[in-house]
């Protein structure tokens, strides 16, 4: 691929062109653009089979002896999230792979703590398993959430010691709502009115996929260890925040990303902040977040920072029913410190582990641009 006329070549664009390249304002323009709306029915149907989910699972969690475990339940609810464009029958069998990685999730960072690693070990082990979500959501395409679901569950699942019982509790809770969750799309997967199978991985896709690994696993445990070392209490915040930089398929697509998660969480964590302090029940948080698994699918297709909006506040609500001593302003607060910090830091590795071709790509963009001005 040759460059146009009057720009630089591949070989002399430097990190500072790129980075320059990126603070252009047309980027923030970019980043509130609206994509075409999608069928309403599809958003519809995949919003109301998330929220039965967790309307199955969630009051059975919190009636249960073990009320305590209702934030394993939730994310075991999240299974239903997946792979919601896939034909019926191709979707059980995507689920059943979502449902293995999520529990894995919650098994892999609970057997850390069991194990007795201390936090930096398990904040290692956090950013390995980016890396490893990123692949196995590209090789298994199964769309949109992506790996952030996983990570968010293997961050919910550190703590500083476990006991035997206390994780196999966590394994089964998980694994028993995630069940619960692919048999509601199971059973209401024929009124769907969608039939599309998902695009395959592109040519080329594995070589690509390397790359970004290390860059990912690299950019998630800078930013975890940088807001560890600040002081954060949920440094994995920050890991999520790199990741949904680092695993964006262009330079400007991560930057745009980091825009929009950082307004979207602001947003989202003020409007949660003032339902928290409010101090609602158990069960008024499970009815807003069944509210909010409905809505968040009808906007986030048509842009990111709308979606985070709300699903800043299912993140924390979910997080205030796991530890609602640790719920309160101070949480809210970290939310969007952490978030800030991870795509600060993640747009920042984006760029330093970029290849040649990704700035050619910013630069060619940049050229048509800044060329449609005139």
């Amino acid at each position: 691929m040759n460059p146009p006329p009057g720009t630089t070549s591949a070989a002399r664009i430097r990190r500072r062109d790129a980075m320059r390249q990126l603070l252009q304002g047309y980027h923030l323009r970019d980043s509130v653009s609206l994509a075409p709306r999608a069928p309403i029915g599809d958003a519809l149907a995949a919003g109301t089979q998330a929220a039965v989910a967790a309307l199955i699972v969630l009051p059975l969690a919190l009636l249960s002896p073990w009320p305590h475990l209702i934030g394993f339940a939730s994310l075991g609810a999240l299974v239903a999230l997946f792979a919601r464009f896939a034909p019926a029958a191709q979707r059980r069998a995507q689920m059943l792979r979502v449902a293995l990685l999520q529990v894995g999730s919650v098994a892999a960072m609970s057997m850390a703590a069991w194990l007795g690693l201390g936090l930096e070990l398990q904040l290692l082990v956090l950013a390995l398993l980016c890396g490893v979500f990123f692949l196995a959501c590209e090789a298994g395409r199964f769309g949109a959430p992506g790996p952030l679901i996983f990570v968010f569950a293997a961050s919910a699942s550190m703590s500083p010691a476990l006991s035997t019982t206390q994780l196999l509790e966590r394994i089964a809770v998980t694994a028993v709502a995630a069940l619960v969750a692919w048999l509601v799309c199971a059973l209401s997967d024929p009124a769907r009115r969608r039939r599309l199978t998902m695009a395959s991985p592109a040519p080329g896709a594995p070589a690509q996929w390397r790359f970004v690994l290390g860059r990912i696993i690299v950019g998630t445990a800078a930013a975890a260890f940088v807001t560890h070392a600040a002081g954060a209490a949920y440094p994995g915040w920050a890991a999520m925040g790199a990741l949904a930089v680092l695993q964006a398929t262009r330079l400007h697509f991560g930057l745009q990303r980091a825009l929009q998660r950082v307004v979207g969480t602001a947003i989202g964590a003020l409007l949660v902040g003032c339902l928290l302090a409010m101090q609602p029940s158990a069960w008024t948080i499970i009815g807003v977040l069944a509210l909010i698994q409905v809505a968040t699918e009808l906007v986030i297709g048509r842009n990111y920072a709308i979606g985070q909006v709300l699903v800043t506040p299912m993140a924390l609500l979910m997080t205030a029913l796991a530890a609602p001593t640790a719920a309160g302003s101070g949480m809210v607060a970290e939310r969007v410190v952490d978030t800030i910090a991870g795509a600060v830091i993640g747009l920042t590795v984006l760029v330093l582990l970029s290849s040649e071709r990704d700035r050619l790509h910013l630069q060619l963009h940049h050229s048509e641009q800044t060329s449609g001005r005139h």
